[in-house]
Parts: C-alpha cells; structure tokens; sequence
C-alpha cells in the first residue's frame, strides 16, 4: 500500500507537470506523516540535509562553476575553431565538428543541456548554412550534448556513486574511467546516423546545399594556429582525469582545480576581462546547482523510503521471480530506465531506482561499475527523448522551432543511442576494459 501511495502520487504530480523536486517531496511527506503518524516532518528535513552534507557531492557546484567559466571566457568557439581545422572541409565535416566539440566541452561541463547550451548558439545556425534542416541539426546538437552525463567529469556519475555507495562500493575514479569508451562510441554512433539522414535526404531531393560554401583544407599554419588557441580548453581533461589517476588529487579537488585554472585562462591566456563577468558566472552557476541540490534532497526522501520500507526489496525479488535469465532482466531493467528517462531527470532517476535495481545487479553478478554505466547512458537517451527531454527544450529554443518538430527529427539519433545502450548492456569490457588498463579501483 505505501509503495501504491509513493510511486502513485509521484506520477500523478509528474504528469500534472508539477516539478520533479516537488513531486519527489509531496509524495514523500505524504507517506512519511501519513505513515500511521510514526514520522513527522523534521525526519523530512534530517534527511534532506544530511543527503547534501556529503564531501563527494561538493564536486557538484565546482564542475558546474568551472563549466559556466569556460562558457564565458570562449573557450567552445576555440574548441569549434580546432575541429573546424581538422575536419570541416570533409563532407559532412559540420557533423563531425558538432560531435566532436560536444565530446571535448562533455569534459569541461559534465552536464548535458550546459553543453547544448555552449556549443548549440554557434553549431546549429552553422548546420543550417550548410543545408540541414533546423530540426536535424538541433537534433543532433541536442543527442550530442547527452554524452555530457558519460563523458567524464560527470555529474551524473557522481550522484550515482554516492546513492550506490549506501549498499555497495563504487569509486567515482572508476566510474569516470569507465565512461570513456561509451561516450566515445555514442558520438560515433551520432556521426553515422547524421551521414544517414543526409543521405537520405540528398535522395529526396531535400538537402541542398548552398553554393559557394565549400570549405579549403586547412593550412598546417592553419592548423597549428587553431591547435594552440584551444590548447587551454584541451588541457582540462588532461589536467583533471590525469591528477584523478596521478594521485594527485581527488575527483572534488580536481573539481576545484578546474574552477581555479578557468579563472587563470579567463584572466592571462584568453586576455578577457573575466572579473567584469563574475558576478554573472557565479549567478548562473548557484543557479544551476541549486537545482541541482534541491532534487538531490528531495529524492534523498523518496530513496529513504524506498529502502527502509523494504519496497525496493520486495521489487527486486519481484523482478527476480519472473524469470532467471540475465539477459531478459537486463532488456526489461534496461526498458524501464528509457521510460523513466522521458519524464524524470537523471539525479532524481538515480535516487528511485538504484536502490531497487542494484540487489538485481549483485545477484545477477554484475559489475556494479556496468550498471552505473549503462544506466547513465539510459538517462542520457532520456535528456533527448520527448516529452520531456530537456536537451531537446533547449536546442529547439536555439534552434527557433517548437518541441514536435525537432521530436521528429531526433528519432534516428535515439535508435543510434539504443543500439550503443546494448552493446554497453551485454559487453561489459566496454566499461571495464579502461578502468582495468589503467588499475582504477
């Protein structure tokens, strides 16, 4: 009955459109005060709190600051101008430039619609010119900045880490190095479903592109030229994963550091006047963290419930008893989170379901790293599947068209993102193989 009344009035609220951090709360005070009055609603704040005052999610606000730092101080059109210079004057090339630099802000921002957000104002009008309609290129920037949340620095990974860590040990090291290759292979998989669609349309007649915008192979000079201006957004990644697994720092110091060394490209490499727009980056990054923060708290309440009332238990033993093969397990755990993914964020995702799907991962043996990777790149899909894939909102914004347009226009890029989801599922060497070269625990 309470798992009734908890998941029941959550959805409700969430198909009314009231907001998840809402919905999240509601129906967790609802069932807490109206659990046979054995709970008030200072328990709803103890949890709350104590659900913030953890020292890993301080990572959370550092890598939204130094992503909102890298925005303002030019670092994306630098990383565009570089892959422009590598791969512009192919056919296609703009594709191959939009995946790419979505791949190297991933790295900065850790965050899917920050990354739509960077690279889509200067990308998508650029897709247009080059003969794409307003609704595939949006689509594509908006599939391209989900591999935000896999990439890492993520976000998402972070979150997970912390909600997985309450029943079993997952190292946000392992999880960043074992997002890696599944990034890589959803931008690939983003580029091949772009040159089908373009070709495709080249046979109906519906792409055309306009005259005198062939793009000359770059110069060495050129090149070089475009390779140092984007050197400092390039050296994030390095600065950040190479102290991770340098030992030098941990991945909340990392985040600092790359807060930290944003200020010192705004300030002496990129010569702008940073400290004019300072009180606008801070602005926007309490901004984005404090939603962030206030959904972690929310959910915090929905995940404490879920497991003290053994309704994540009773689930799993549920899921469990219809059938013993992995694989049909994993194809409906795997059904379930793309659903899910379409309505609800990935944090507030994470705080619902890992503590009902991990038991099923422990007794199915799998890696608990796998699952937080394949789930991730489930939430992923999630940020650009309508209804209420936010990454779809903000391209469609940038992009000038309306929500059912650039809907249709993102199918092929959500199959593309499917059969990488598979392949992540059932290779788990996909995840693994990285975190093992490199001795990650």
């Amino acid at each position: 009955m309470t798992a009734l009344i908890l998941f029941g009035l959550f959805f409700l609220l969430v198909f009314l459109r009231v907001p998840i951090a809402v919905s999240l709360g509601i129906s967790s005070i609802v069932v807490l005060v109206g659990d046979n009055g054995l709970f008030g609603l200072e328990m709803v704040t103890d949890i709350m709190y104590t659900s913030v005052a953890k020292f890993t999610l301080l990572a959370i606000p550092f890598f939204i600051l130094a992503g909102v730092i890298m925005e303002q101080v030019g670092i994306s059109q630098r990383l565009i101008d570089l892959a422009q210079a590598l791969v512009g004057h192919r056919k296609s090339g703009i594709v191959f430039v939009t995946v790419i630099v979505a791949v190297f802000f991933a790295a900065i921002s850790g965050s899917g619609p920050a990354t739509v957000a960077a690279i889509g104002g200067i990308l998508i009008p650029a897709m247009m010119k080059n003969g794409y309609s307003k609704e595939t290129a949006g689509a594509l920037v908006a599939s391209s900045g989900a591999i935000g949340i896999v990439i890492p620095p993520s976000i998402a990974f972070i979150v997970f880490a912390v909600v997985a860590g309450d029943q079993i040990p997952v190292t946000i090291n392992r999880l960043f190095a074992a997002g890696i290759v599944p990034g890589i292979l959803m931008g690939l998989a983003f580029v091949v479903a772009a040159m089908i669609v373009r070709t495709r349309q080249e046979k109906r007649g519906e792409f055309v592109r306009p005259d005198g915008l062939e793009v000359q192979k770059a110069t060495s000079k050129e090149l070089g030229t475009a390779f140092l201006r984007a050197l400092p957004g390039l050296m994030i990644p390095v600065i950040i994963l190479g102290g991770i697994y340098g030992g030098f720092f941990t991945p909340t110091e990392a985040a600092v550091v790359a807060v930290v060394y944003g200020l010192f490209v705004g300030m002496f490499v990129n010569r702008g006047n940073i400290f004019k727009r300072l009180y606008r980056i801070f602005v926007d990054a309490a901004v984005q963290t404090a939603v962030v923060m206030i959904i972690v708290s929310a959910a915090s309440v929905f995940a404490y419930i879920i497991t003290t009332e053994r309704i994540a238990t009773d689930i799993s033993e549920g899921i469990l008893g219809l059938t013993s093969n992995p694989i049909l397990i994993l194809l409906m755990i795997n059904v379930l989170l793309l659903v899910a993914g379409a309505f609800i964020d990935a944090i507030s995702a994470y705080y619902i379901f890992v503590p009902i799907m991990l038991p099923i991962m422990i007794a199915l043996e799998v890696d608990p790293t796998v699952f937080g990777v394949f789930m991730t790149v489930n939430l992923a899909i999630g940020l650009f599947t309508p209804p209420v894939g936010l990454n779809l909102y903000v391209a469609a914004g940038i992009a000038k068209t309306n929500i059912m347009d650039i809907s249709k226009g993102v199918t092929p890029f959500i199959i593309a993102a499917i059969i990488v989801l598979l392949m992540v599922t059932y290779i788990p060497a996909l995840s693994t193989f990285l975190p093992d070269l490199l001795n990650v625990e």
